[in-house]
């Protein structure tokens, strides 16, 4: 296990990762970049020894040419020194990205962090793969005994390999999902000693409603006790208001995603969310989160005549639900939206409300999912305003794919524009080739959020975002790097939110003429919007 290690694979590894210190999506504080170089260290070793062990197989364990041995001594020491340079050299890299996202320079990226972490992270990884190398050995000596060396060699390589697995999947991946679950269903569940639930009978979780304020859940509460009320709309629009209506339903309020839908449902027509002007079917963020940036909005434009409905499907946050199961929660979208279109179709279409769909995330993942449009062209919702759509959406990905020829893959022109626009923070939602059809899909997006413009391919083949015509909100000093930036954007992933109108945390002033755009608000413009995003402007996430 204690082997000398390959100079030849120190060198590929140092190579990768001083690549992985050039710029990527999101700023990196030194010790994610310590992790992020070390892993990206550790696999151009790996290949390196993979590639130097092919050999060794095909020549029979004998030098396919001869080296001389200043070759890998020069091999380290350039090593050594461009791994200096590099690091020196991050300091721009890094306030490359802060620049664009207007935050102030840094003066050291603290290489020796940075390189003491890389190496810890490295060294673990080494003993890690000497262990599963031992493993292979053993299990190939036993095999020999019945089968040819070289297809010994190879059982005992995918027994190696089999045994790993169910450690790595079967025990420590559980372990911690199952803690990290736990922990947040405790989180959850916690009600501050000041926290109270609302006396007001026609709000979710009072005394008169049908979901108890227990078992609404952190997110939840949080929801429907929070956000403009009506005094607070009218003032703004120096006119009458109505109270916004907020239905939420938490994920211990009912064993079922049918149940809970069905629990939503009835609370929806309690509180008259059937006889507001507008009616909105959001999902929430994986951990039950619903982002003030777009719910506050909302509830401005409609000078609070909109009734708001969304239903918990997991404690966990939405990168972790991404990495376990990205469609753990389209049972309970689905059902959410069935249960509410259902009713909203029987209704007269001179007496119903305007129907929306809403999502940030995973939830506007969960979102597309649940309205194929192709089962609702008969009796089409309004609209939908998506923010953040993550990845591994086939809906967004249909967009970027299919847009016209010159749009930029982070602001794509789909159609003429009169069923789909989709923007960043420019947000001018309203230039396109066509007049708005019946109903208006509007999709939100950062070229900075790493969480839309993640893809497996990053790792050989460089992404139509990443050409001359970048976001301006992307480091100008970033290259597509084979591998590494795959690597690189999948750390962004777990770092996106943080900076408010950059990345993966999207902002209220941009939220505005988003919901604009999706609602057509009458007497909207240039003026009231510029008020609103104004009277906003302190809006934190909470």
């Amino acid at each position: 296990m204690f082997q000398r290690v390959s100079v030849g694979g120190l060198a590929a590894g140092a190579v990768l990762a001083c690549l992985s210190l050039t710029p990527s999506m999101v700023p990196r504080q030194p010790e994610l970049q310590g992790v992020l170089s070390g892993v990206v260290f550790a696999f151009g070793y790996g290949v390196w020894s993979l590639l130097r062990g092919m050999l060794d197989w095909l020549w029979d364990g004998r030098p396919a040419w001869p080296v001389s041995p200043w070759i890998p001594r020069a091999a380290l020491a350039a090593s050594v020194i461009g791994s200096i340079w590099c690091l020196w050299r991050s300091v721009v890299w890094q306030n490359s990205i802060r620049s664009v996202w207007n935050l102030p320079d840094v003066d050291s990226v603290a290489p020796f962090t940075v390189a003491g972490i890389a190496a810890a992270v490295f060294l673990i990884l080494l003993m890690v793969a000497r262990v599963f190398a031992g493993l292979s050995r053993r299990w190939s000596r036993k095999s020999t005994r019945y089968l040819p060396p070289r297809l010994a060699n190879l059982v005992g390589l995918a027994i190696a390999f089999a045994l790993l697995a169910a450690l790595v999947d079967g025990v420590l991946f559980r372990s911690v999902l199952r803690g990290a679950d736990r922990s947040a269903q405790i989180a959850d569940s916690l009600i501050p000693p000041d926290v109270m639930p609302p006396e007001d009978p026609s709000k979710t979780g009072s005394a008169a409603s049908l979901v108890s304020w227990e078992d609404l859940g952190r997110w939840g509460r949080n929801f429907v006790t929070s956000g403009p009320g009506e005094a607070e709309i009218a003032a703004f629009w120096n006119a009458p208001a109505r109270p916004p209506i907020r239905v939420y339903v938490g994920l211990n309020a009912a064993p079922t995603a049918e149940d809970r839908a069905a629990l939503a449902l009835a609370e929806l027509e309690r509180v008259g969310g059937f006889d507001r002007e507008v009616l909105v079917v959001a999902m929430p963020t994986g951990s039950g989160w619903l982002d003030p940036g777009a719910m506050d909005t909302l509830d401005y434009i409609t000078r609070g005549d909109v009734a708001t409905v969304a239903v918990q499907y997991s404690y966990l946050p939405s990168p972790v639900s991404v990495a376990v199961d990205p469609t753990h929660g389209i049972a309970e979208a689905q059902a959410l939206f069935d249960l509410v279109y259902r009713r909203w179709t029987a209704m007269p279409k001179d007496r119903r409300p305007r129907l929306y769909l809403h999502g940030l995330s995973l939830g506007a993942f969960l979102s597309q999912e649940t309205m194929p449009l192709l089962d609702v062209l008969g009796d089409m919702p309004n609209g939908a305003l998506w923010a953040g759509s993550p990845f591994l959406s086939d809906f967004w990905r249909m967009v970027v794919d299919r847009r016209q020829s010159g749009s930029p893959a982070w602001r794509p022109e789909f159609g003429n524009g009169s069923l789909i626009r989709a923007d960043n923070q420019a947000a001018s939602f309203a230039t396109a080739a066509a007049d708005w059809g019946p109903m208006r899909l509007v999709f939100l997006q950062y070229g900075s959020d790493p969480i839309v413009f993640f893809d497996w391919s990053l790792a050989w083949r460089r992404p139509d975002w990443l050409g001359a015509s970048r976001a301006p909100d992307v480091s100008p000093m970033m290259q597509w790097v084979p591998v590494v930036t795959m690597l690189q954007v999948g750390v962004d992933m777990a770092v996106a939110v943080g900076t408010l109108g950059y990345g993966h945390d999207y902002a209220a002033r941009h939220y505005i003429p988003a919901w604009a755009a999706t609602l057509a608000p009458e007497g909207w413009d240039a003026e009231t919007e510029k008020r609103l995003i104004e009277h906003l402007s302190d809006l934190q996430p909470r």
